[in-house]
């Protein structure tokens, strides 16, 4: 389980464990990490937790938040990353057990596929990637045991007819910097979560609202100007 190490000027004050999907931060008590300080804003950051992949973002506060150093609106951390809130420092620290993750793609990289229409499941800590109108990297997180897979088929753009085997428990689609977004795989079903940019994903032509989104058969899925199709097989 990720959690976050909270210090000031250099001197620890608390752990906190990721435990829940969306964690707040802020002034105000109702937050579920609450920093007394006026620099911090009464609703200042949040951080959704999908599994071992967290996401933060930035609830339009006063004095910004920032991640090693740099300002941030919405992004994904990464293992040791430091959120900035005034004077504190928020350390994250992902799961010491999970598997190391696959790279992510450049716009290079091309769909690795057994076929002109669909892709093979790739090894653990590999990367399945669609070239360059969207982009989609797996964790090396084993897949559920369920009956149905998950299939996303994209059907705008130069790939349009590629399939991509949502196999693994999180895929990451879109492109950095414009718009991401991840589906997890659970016992549930699938779900989408919007995870960096200003405008979120579309299903069925209506954006996803903050939180995880269930995906049904048949969706028409949009994600950074390319559209893809969601079907279940099994």
């Amino acid at each position: 389980m990720p959690k976050l190490i909270l210090s000031m000027d250099g001197l620890v004050l608390k752990e906190i464990a990721l435990d829940k999907e969306r964690v707040s931060i802020g002034r105000k008590p109702n937050n579920d990490i609450q920093i007394d300080n006026l620099a911090i804003s009464g609703q200042h950051a949040l951080i959704t937790t999908i599994l071992d992949d967290a996401f933060l973002e930035d609830q339009n506060s006063t004095n910004g938040t920032y991640v090693n150093g740099q300002p941030v609106k919405k992004c994904v951390l990464h293992n040791n990353d430091v959120i900035e809130l005034g004077k504190y420092r928020l350390k994250f620290l992902a799961d010491a057990k999970r598997r190391p993750r696959g790279d992510r793609f450049e716009p290079s990289d091309e769909l690795r596929a057994s076929g002109a229409a669909s892709a093979t499941a790739p090894a653990a800590g590999e990367t399945q990637m669609l070239p360059p109108d969207v982009m989609a990297s797996v964790t090396a997180e084993p897949a559920f045991d369920e009956s149905q897979l998950g299939i996303i088929k994209v059907l705008s753009g130069p790939t349009a007819g590629r399939e991509l085997q949502l196999a693994k428990a999180v895929t990451t689609l879109g492109k950095p910097g414009l718009q991401v977004a991840v589906i997890s795989r659970r016992p549930q079903g699938y779900f989408i979560t919007h995870a960096e940019g200003e405008s979120f994903p579309q299903v069925n032509n209506r954006p996803i609202e903050a939180g995880a989104h269930p995906l049904r058969d048949g969706d028409i899925v949009e994600i950074a100007g390319v559209r893809m199709a969601f079907s279940l097989q099994g």
